[in-house]
């Protein structure tokens, strides 16, 4: 890059859009962290309160780790997590393009100021050399970083010295007296080490972050700066970067960073729950987890008794949200407290909307097929009713629906359901089965609307036949039962499964276990 003095580089084109204007900013390395959620949120929430614009941008400088189809996992799971962005790669916006690496010549006329008004300087330090240098330093235990070699020297005075490189990165020139205290939105007055002199341009003519980030929210508008608290080390570069470069800083926010119970910072690599496709797969719905990552870095709202509600949509988190109530202590990510929120979520749909989340895992599981009939979906809303109680994970579904849609003759009983039979099993099934067959299956009423085959006739003749009848406890009398309808030990309650198999599913179950006791 030459040493010519550059044109200034360009504002931000006419007037953006919103009284603020806040981003998150992914890297397509993989599957998207459970992280760039819990930004999206904590930025979203922000900028709906205050009628702004919320920017996707994505930083694949690193083309090194790039992995395909982790953008579009990156769009998919935000999505579907409600937490949805007013420009960005996919819809466009007034400071498109969004990819970092499709905005290379965006950055060119900043470098050239920086190396013309003396900011940054070229450096032909080769690798060898770095390492060289940082083990010397750690031998020695000094603060590592960069020993400025290369500052004030032409190449060609640089090529006569040890550890050269054809091609030079570019680095920024930190001065003695940088500030390195800054004002958070979270945190109050804070202050960080001093930094080395950073590469700000790569010898592969790629930004590095600390360049492309400042030179991006400066072009894109962006009023307000929300990241992990592992950046704060590097805010006291990125303000100098901003100065240097004749820009005005925005505010930053630093979010506590999301930890397991031993309190070490959640990752990819050793926590599966670190990996956001990971909820959807494990039956969590979006709300819930939304709402769990509002509740890890903010109180909950107080009830008129001074009760914590923990239970909000984004709405209402939104609405109540101040930078200054964010607990800058990093929170523990519990998933027994997810799962309890997610059961409350699970309770909380109407029947239909229940049913239709349902669908897609028990698709997934081969319960149902990719184009069930009407019949098999109006089934599958009965017994949504049934069991809408009992999971806190919709995976659970499969598990407790697939008995509805086996054969009859069909029904697989698992081995602990048949261990638990006792030796009156048979007898209990005969006379089940004598009582149910003396039950009504008629329809009376407008379009036949009104069964006489409903649980309440049910449950009354077999508590009649089996408790009145038998002697048997109500605890016992209907464990049989129970295995031969669903073949579980654990079941939807029964006589309301039995109502929705109709009388002679019902009767042709109990007959096969029958035969085979």
């Amino acid at each position: 890059m030459s040493e010519h003095t550059p044109s200034t580089p360009a504002s931000p084109a006419g007037d953006l859009p919103g009284p603020v204007r806040l981003r998150v900013a992914p890297s397509p390395t993989g599957d998207p962290h459970v992280g760039t959620a819990y930004m999206a949120l904590f930025n979203l929430a922000f900028v709906r309160q205050q009628g702004g614009r919320f920017v996707l941008r994505v930083e694949d400088t690193d083309r090194a780790r790039l992995v395909e189809g982790s953008e579009q996992q990156v769009f998919d799971t935000l999505r579907w997590l409600g937490l949805t962005w007013d420009e960005g790669p996919d819809i466009g916006g007034p400071c498109a393009p969004y990819r970092q690496s499709e905005r290379l010549t965006t950055y060119a006329p900043y470098v050239e100021k920086l190396l013309a008004e003396g900011h940054a300087y070229h450096c032909w330090c080769s690798t060898e050399r770095l390492a060289e240098m940082r083990e010397e330093q750690q031998r020695l235990k000094q603060p590592t970083g960069y020993d400025r070699l290369c500052v004030g020297k032409t190449e060609a005075e640089r090529r006569e010295l040890p550890g050269f490189s054809e091609t030079p990165v570019v680095r920024l020139l930190v001065p003695d007296d940088v500030e390195l205290e800054f004002d958070d939105l979270i945190r109050g007055r804070m202050s960080a080490p001093r930094p080395d002199d950073q590469v700000i341009l790569k010898a592969d003519g790629f930004p590095t972050y600390h360049l492309a980030v400042v030179v991006d929210d400066h072009e894109m508008g962006i009023t307000h700066v929300v990241r992990g608290e592992e950046w704060v080390s590097s805010t006291p570069k990125h303000i100098l970067l901003y100065r240097r470069l004749g820009l005005v800083p925005p505010k930053f926010a630093h979010m506590p960073l999301l930890r397991n119970t031993n309190k070490s910072k959640i990752s990819k690599r050793k926590n599966p729950e670190a990996r956001l496709t990971w909820f959807e797969e494990e039956g969590y719905l979006p709300e819930a987890l939304v709402n769990f990552l509002g509740l890890l870095a903010y109180p909950p709202a107080r009830d008129a008794e001074g009760n914590d509600v923990e239970l909000f949509t984004f709405e209402e988190f939104s609405q109540r949200f101040a930078w200054s109530d964010v607990n800058p202590v990093g929170p523990i990510f519990d998933l027994k407290k997810l799962d309890w929120l997610n059961g409350v979520h699970i309770r909380e749909l109407s029947l239909q909307d229940f049913a239709a989340r349902l669908l897609p895992y028990l698709q997934r599981a081969g319960v149902l097929g990719e184009a069930p009939t009407l019949g098999e979906l109006a089934r599958l809303e009965q017994v949504a009713a049934l069991v809408q109680t009992r999971m806190a994970h919709l995976t659970e579904a499969a598990e407790l629906v697939a008995p509805f849609y086996v054969a009859d003759d069909a029904v697989e009983v698992a081995e602990d359901a048949r261990a638990q039979l006792k030796d009156d099993a048979a007898q209990v099934l005969d006379a089940a089965t004598a009582a149910l067959e003396a039950v009504p299956d008629e329809h009376d009423g407008v379009l036949g609307s009104e069964a006489t085959w409903r649980a309440e006739s049910i449950e009354a003749a077999l508590r009649e036949a089996l408790v009145d009848g038998l002697g048997i406890k109500p605890k016992f009398a209907f464990g049989p039962l129970r295995t031969a309808v669903s073949g579980r030990r654990v079941s939807p309650p029964l006589f309301e499964s039995m109502e929705i198999l109709g009388k002679g599913a019902t009767l042709t179950r109990l007959s096969a276990l029958r035969a085979t006791l």
